[in-house]
């Protein structure tokens, strides 16, 4: 069978149009990732569910399955609120937690669940984890949600909206750290030697 993949990734690409910061915390350590795999997990309005995959070469994905907890972000396009979710990304999108301290560097608090909570955000949801996938590369997680706030009125950023705005050798950079993760899923989906 073959599939054409420019369709399926069109398809696919236009239902995760909203970046997303994950963060959680394991063992006194916080972490955090952007995803585009994330979502409401729940149709019962009074006990709402989210979801995220992560992919098993982040260390968030590991800090997660430990604890059981995280926060969702939603990013702001407002005129005044556009740069500190550009900072977020770029913090959070543009290096790993193996390499040092990525939420001393962002605004937070602590959230119920010990996760932490990023004060420049559009808004959030906080989960317990109930659920989860393993599906090769990555872990479906979903959680109930045991807080949420709002903090800005303004539009959420689209990821098309935000990689606009992200100097170019923030773009180089990324691009370099995504060539081991890429790896890493390939050979987790394609059961090669991690």
């Amino acid at each position: 069978m073959n599939v054409d993949t420019d369709a399926a990734n069109k398809v696919l690409g236009g239902l995760r149009p909203y970046p997303v910061a994950i963060t959680t915390v394991d063992g006194g350590f916080a972490n955090g990732l952007m995803s585009l795999s994330a979502g409401a997990a729940s149709i019962i309005p009074e006990a709402p569910r989210a979801t995220v995959s992560l992919t098993k070469y982040n260390m968030t994905h590991d800090m997660l399955l430990n604890s059981g907890v995280f926060a969702m972000h939603m990013l702001s396009a407002g005129e005044d609120e556009v740069d500190a979710s550009l900072e977020i990304l770029m913090t959070l999108g543009g290096s790993s937690g193996r390499d040092g301290d990525k939420i001393g560097k962002l605004r937070t608090k602590t959230g119920v669940t010990g996760a932490p909570i990023l004060l420049d955000a559009h808004s959030y949801v906080e989960c317990k984890v109930i659920g989860s996938l393993d599906v090769q590369e990555s872990t479906i997680f979903v959680g109930d949600v045991v807080a949420a706030e709002v903090f800005s009125q303004a539009p959420r950023i689209k990821i098309g909206e935000a990689w606009v705005k992200l100097p170019d050798e923030w773009i180089e950079r990324y691009d370099a750290n995504h060539v081991p993760q890429l790896q890493s899923a390939k050979d987790h989906r394609f059961g090669q030697k991690v």
